[in-house]
């Protein structure tokens, strides 16, 4: 066992609530680019704000439901690698590990996760433009974009207005009590895990935070150092999927041995 998931295993090991918060360093792993990262090709050419605002919906539908289009079937043809298992498998280890995530890709879920707050919305679910009213995807998985990469969005079967991702754009709320169920997960945890975010985007940025101040133990898992890192009580700079693989088997392990 290395030195970080041993100290990870002390900080987490007894905890009876603890909760995860996950960014796109761990979609990252499973060959999902991050929203800029993912504009290559014919959509580099695009401004974001001419890919993800309802205004740029209305105004060019084609284009942005054929960017969504692209986007969920790329998230498709990618699978959870063992750092979502490992996620999903230490509910187990506890009285659940609710996961909150800024990631729109439904890895999480795929994996088997099952307490989960998409904070962004997902690309799983796609809804009407008007009224809400669900689109079944699997409408999606036949369609095709022409080289322009513009798709003309279905329309809804109940109301006849266009189909749009259930992803939050910008200048959006975020879904109705996704934020304020995430807020509650964290003033009620005994742990925190922060895995692949980057710790800048508000307001999920804002939830360590609550955490430290609560005196409860922060474990960030990220290559890299963010601005989260001088108050989390262990910074792991390791990768997601090496990682939070140890530290379920290092759980499991001292299960069997407890």
């Amino acid at each position: 066992m290395t030195t970080d998931c041993d100290r990870a295993v002390g900080l987490i090991g007894k905890a009876r609530r603890p909760v995860a918060l996950t960014g796109a360093g761990m979609s990252q792993e499973s060959g999902v680019p991050t929203f800029r990262g993912a504009q290559t090709g014919l959509w580099a050419r695009y401004d974001p704000m001419e890919l993800a605002t309802a205004n740029a919906f209305q105004r060019h539908p084609a284009r942005v439901f054929g960017w969504y289009l692209w986007r969920f079937k790329l998230v498709r043809s990618v699978e959870p690698h063992s750092g979502h298992h490992a996620l999903a498998a230490m509910a187990g280890q506890f009285d659940g590990l609710p996961v909150i995530t800024q990631n729109v890709d439904g890895l999480h879920r795929r994996a088997g996760s099952t307490d989960l707050v998409e904070l962004h919305g997902s690309l799983e679910a796609f809804r009407c433009f008007d009224q809400g009213h669900v689109f079944d995807t699997s409408a999606l998985e036949d369609m095709e974009a022409p080289e322009s990469g513009e798709v003309p969005p279905p329309n809804c079967a109940t109301c006849g207005s266009p189909i749009r991702p259930g992803v939050v754009w910008f200048g959006e709320m975020l879904p109705l009590g996704a934020f304020e169920r995430a807020q509650q997960l964290v003033h009620q945890c005994d742990a925190l895990l922060v895995v692949g975010t980057s710790s800048v985007v508000y307001p999920a940025a804002a939830l360590p935070e609550v955490a430290a101040s609560r005196g409860v133990p922060v474990i960030e898992i990220n290559p890299e150092e963010t601005p989260l890192t001088s108050m989390a009580d262990l910074w792991w700079g390791s990768s997601a999927a090496e990682a939070l693989s140890e530290l379920a088997e290092a759980l499991e392990a001292g299960k069997g041995h407890a």
